[in-house]
C-alpha cells in the first residue's frame, strides 16, 4: 500500500509539472502572457536536505509589467510622433532651413551704391582764398543676369535643404523602430524567462517534497536548482538589455531618463503598414518619394544654377557714377586792378567698365562643371542604393514571414507535442528530470530562435517602410 501510494503521489506531482509545461509553452507560442505564480512566498524556508532557501517572491512577480502596457502603452507610431516633435538633433537640423530663407534673401539684394565726398583748401599752403569740395555717387551694375542666377541658385539650395530635413526624418523614424523592435524582442524573451523560471520553481519544490520523503535522489534536486539560478541570471541579462533598449528609445524621442515608458505592441503583431503587394510596386513607390533620392536630383538642379551664376559672373563689372564740384578761388590780375574772387561749378557723368583680360572667372566655371558631373554620378548611386535597399528589405521580409510560419506550424507545435510525450513516458516510468530540463532547454532555444524570426520581420517591415520612403503614420 505505502509503495502504491508513493507511486501516486509521484505520478501527480510530475503530471502536475509536465502540465503546466505544456501550459507555458503553448501560452509563449501564441504569445498570451502567463500570470505570476501565484504560490506564497517564502522566506528563509529550510529545503529538504536543510539548506535554507531565499526568498521566491521576487521570482513569481512579473517584471515586464514595468515595461509593457497593452492598453495604455506607447506604439511605434507614438514613439515616431513624439521623435519628430522633440528630437533635439532634428531640431537642429531643421533650423538649416532657415539660414537657407536667409541665403534666398541675401541672393535677391542688389549692390549697395557709394557716396563720395571730398573736400580741398589751399589754406594750409599760403593759399587761403581757394578751396573745394566735390560730392560723388557711384552705382555697380549687374550684367548677365547676375541676381535673377543668384536667386536661381540660392532657391535651388532651399529646396535641396527641405528635402535633406526630410531624410534626416526618414532615418530617425528608422532608427525609432529599430529600437522599438530592439526593446520588444528584449520585452517577449523576458517573459520567456520569467515564464519558465516560474515553472522550474514550481518543478523544483515538487522534487524538493520527493526529496524530503525519500523518493527522489539530492543530484535530481541540485540540478533543476541549477537549473533555475541559470534562468534567474538569465533573466537579469535580459532585463538588462530591456531597460538599454528602452533608454535608447527615450534618447531618440527626446524623453528624460526617468520619464515612464510601457510598450504597447507585441512583435507577432506588428502596429506597422502592410508592405506593398509586389517588389515592383515598392521599387516604384521608392523612386518616386525617397527624400534622400529627391535630395540628390536637387544637388543636381543646383549645381547646374552654380554653373550659370559662374557664368553669369564672368561678365565686365561696370559702375555709373555722377560727380558734383565746386571750387572757389581768387583771381590775381596786375596792378593796380584789385584780386577778383572766382567760383566754378560742375557736374560730370562718368562709366567704369572692368577690362575682363586676365579674371574671367575660368576657375569658377571648371569647378561649377565638375560638381554638375559629381551631383549626377551621385544622383545615379542614389538611385542604385534606393533599388538595393528595397529589394534587400522585401527579401527579408519575405523569408521572415516564411521562417514565422515554419515556426508556427512545424517547430513549436511539435515542441508541444513532445512534451505531450514525456508526460506519456513518465506515466510508463521512463521519465527523468534530467529529460524535463533539456526539453525545457530545447523549447527556450526554440523561443529565443522564434523571437529572432519576429523581430527579423518587424524590422525588415520597419526598413521596407523606411526604403520605400513611406510618411509617418
Amino acid at each position: 500500500m505505502m509503495i502504491s501510494h508513493n507511486v501516486r503521489l509521484l505520478t501527480q506531482a510530475f503530471a502536475l509539472a509536465l502540465s503546466a509545461l505544456l501550459v507555458w509553452s503553448g501560452n509563449v507560442a501564441g504569445q498570451t502572457p502567463v500570470p505570476g505564480n501565484d504560490l506564497v512566498a517564502r522566506k528563509g524556508v529550510p529545503s529538504g536536505d536543510g539548506a535554507t532557501r531565499g526568498s521566491d517572491a521576487a521570482d513569481g512577480e512579473s517584471r515586464t509589467l514595468n515595461y509593457a502596457d497593452p492598453v495604455q502603452g506607447a506604439s511605434s507610431g507614438d514613439l515616431v510622433r513624439r521623435a519628430l516633435q522633440s528630437n533635439a538633433e532634428l531640431a537642429a537640423t531643421r533650423l538649416d532651413y532657415e539660414r537657407a530663407r536667409a541665403r534666398l534673401r541675401q541672393a535677391g539684394l542688389r549692390p549697395n551704391p557709394t557716396v563720395d565726398f571730398e573736400y580741398g583748401t589751399g589754406r594750409v599752403i599760403g593759399s587761403p582764398g581757394e578751396r573745394g569740395a566735390t560730392v560723388g555717387f557711384a552705382l555697380p551694375l549687374e550684367l548677365g543676369g547676375q541676381r535673377g542666377r543668384r536667386i536661381e541658385l540660392a532657391e535651388a539650395e532651399l529646396a535641396a535643404t527641405e528635402a535633406e530635413i526630410a531624410d534626416r526624418e526618414r532615418r530617425l523614424i528608422g532608427e525609432v523602430r529599430a529600437a522599438y523592435a530592439e526593446a520588444l524582442a528584449a520585452l517577449r524573451e523576458l517573459r520567456t524567462t520569467e515564464d519558465l523560471n516560474n515553472l522550474d520553481l514550481q518543478t523544483a519544490r515538487v522534487v524538493e517534497a520527493r526529496f524530503t520523503e525519500g523518493e527522489s535522489s539530492k543530484l535530481e534536486l541540485n540540478l533543476l536548482r541549477v537549473e533555475v539560478e541559470r534562468l534567474r541570471a538569465r533573466r537579469a541579462f535580459v532585463e538588462g538589455k530591456l531597460q538599454a533598449a528602452a533608454l535608447n528609445l527615450k534618447r531618440l524621442t527626446g524623453m528624460a531618463p526617468d520619464e515612464s515608458l510601457r510598450l504597447r505592441e507585441d512583435l507577432s503583431e506588428p502596429g506597422l503598414p502592410e508592405p506593398p503587394s509586389s517588389l515592383a510596386t515598392a521599387i516604384e513607390l521608392a523612386l518616386r518619394q525617397r527624400p534622400d533620392l529627391k535630395l540628390a536630383q536637387l544637388n543636381e538642379l543646383a549645381a547646374q544654377a552654380g554653373l550659370k551664376l559662374a557664368r553669369a559672373q564672368a561678365a565686365p563689372g561696370v559702375t555709373v557714377s555722377a560727380k558734383y564740384s565746386s571750387d572757389t578761388g581768387i583771381t590775381d590780375p596786375p596792378a593796380p586792378f584789385t584780386p577778383v574772387p572766382d567760383q566754378s561749378r560742375r557736374l560730370s557723368f562718368g562709366v567704369s567698365v572692368e577690362l575682363p583680360l586676365f579674371k574671367r572667372n575660368q576657375g569658377a566655371i571648371a569647378e561649377a562643371g565638375t560638381a554638375i558631373a559629381q551631383a549626377r554620378a551621385r544622383r545615379e548611386f542614389a538611385e542604385q542604393v534606393v533599388r538595393n535597399e528595397v529589394t534587400s528589405a522585401y527579401a527579408r521580409y519575405e523569408a521572415a514571414q516564411t521562417a514565422q510560419r515554419l515556426f508556427e506550424q512545424g517547430v513549436l507545435a511539435r515542441s508541444n507535442a513532445n512534451i505531450s510525450t514525456l508526460g506519456e513516458a513518465y506515466r510508463m516510468g521512463a521519465f527523468r528530470v534530467t529529460e524535463l530540463i533539456a526539453e525545457q532547454r530545447r523549447l527556450v532555444d526554440s523561443q529565443r530562435e522564434y523571437t529572432e524570426v519576429l523581430t527579423e520581420r518587424y524590422r525588415a517591415m520597419a526598413d521596407l517602410q523606411i526604403a520605400i520612403g513611406a510618411p509617418a503614420q
